[in-house]
């Protein structure tokens, strides 16, 4: 039997619409062998993912997704086989919350200020004990009919220079990196392609990532193509990082994403499980 790994999906823990538990058996059912939560600035469902997936059978690979900046640019870096209970880490996503906290008030204010009201209140219960995200901003905008989907709710007023926008103070990218590993876990530098970057700062950036310790990149993604596959292949060939797969599972309303439906990995390409 092959082994079929997804290295980077999310939960209700974060920006997910099942619960942790919810998710592992979802993975188990898609025919998923190895399993990583990587939920955004939290490790609070691991626990409960952990404890599913040793009774599903499932091997499962502690991880989350952190927000950092790099040369003023927002990135995210998935640590796999972290120690949540590293206590640098546990610290950074305890602030990470309050940093998130803080974001949603200034992005409510601003949509008090089209007239757009009750966001605050409305994403708070939405997240629950959960981080609160520009995707509970998004839900809230579709659900009170100010925009036809999620991806209008970005474009309209969530993304970089819209009304709702609201830089965060993220932490810089090397620090995000010494977190992971020193956590004892390895360091991925996510859906690189989703950045817009030109090819010369893409090279820069995958440069700087391996630099600060960075060990390997999202090759494989529930979105990208064949050819994005072959480009980050080779860039990951260029700069001898190891390859990793994750389909950024968020909900199964996404048809066009699903957990474990993803490319194989590009044989020449070492791939990031052989470092866990």
């Amino acid at each position: 039997m092959s082994e079929i790994y997804d290295l980077h999906c999310h939960s209700t823990a974060s920006d997910g619409a099942l619960s942790p538990a919810e998710l592992v058996r979802r993975a188990h059912r898609q025919g998923v062998t190895a399993l990583a939560l990587t939920d955004h600035d939290t490790t609070a469902g691991l626990g409960e993912a952990q404890r599913t997936a040793q009774a599903e059978g499932l091997r499962f690979i502690p991880g989350i997704e952190l927000s950092c900046q790099w040369q003023g640019k927002c990135l995210h870096i998935v640590g796999l086989g972290i120690d949540p209970a590293y206590a640098p880490l546990a610290e950074a996503t305890h602030d990470l919350r309050n940093v998130r906290l803080h974001r949603a008030e200034q992005m409510a204010q601003k949509l008090e200020k089209k007239r757009i009201h009750g966001a605050l209140e409305a994403v708070k219960r939405m997240a629950g004990d959960s981080m609160i995200t520009r995707t509970h901003f998004a839900d809230f905008l579709l659900s009170q009919g100010h925009v036809t989907s999620q991806q209008e709710a970005f474009d309209r007023y969530l993304a970089k220079g819209k009304a709702a926008y609201v830089a965060t103070p993220w932490a810089e990218m090397g620090v995000a990196i010494d977190w992971i590993v020193k956590s004892g876990g390895v360091a991925v530098l996510a859906h690189p392609l989703r950045y817009q970057l030109t090819a010369n700062w893409l090279r820069r950036l995958l440069n700087a990532f391996k630099e600060a310790g960075g060990q390997a990149v999202e090759v494989v993604t529930g979105r990208y193509n064949p050819e994005e596959i072959r480009n980050m292949a080779d860039h990951a060939s260029r700069f001898g990082l190891a390859g990793s797969a994750g389909s950024d599972f968020h909900s199964p309303d996404n048809q066009y994403v699903e957990l474990g439906r993803l490319a194989p990995l590009p044989p020449a390409i070492r791939p990031v499980w052989d470092l866990l």
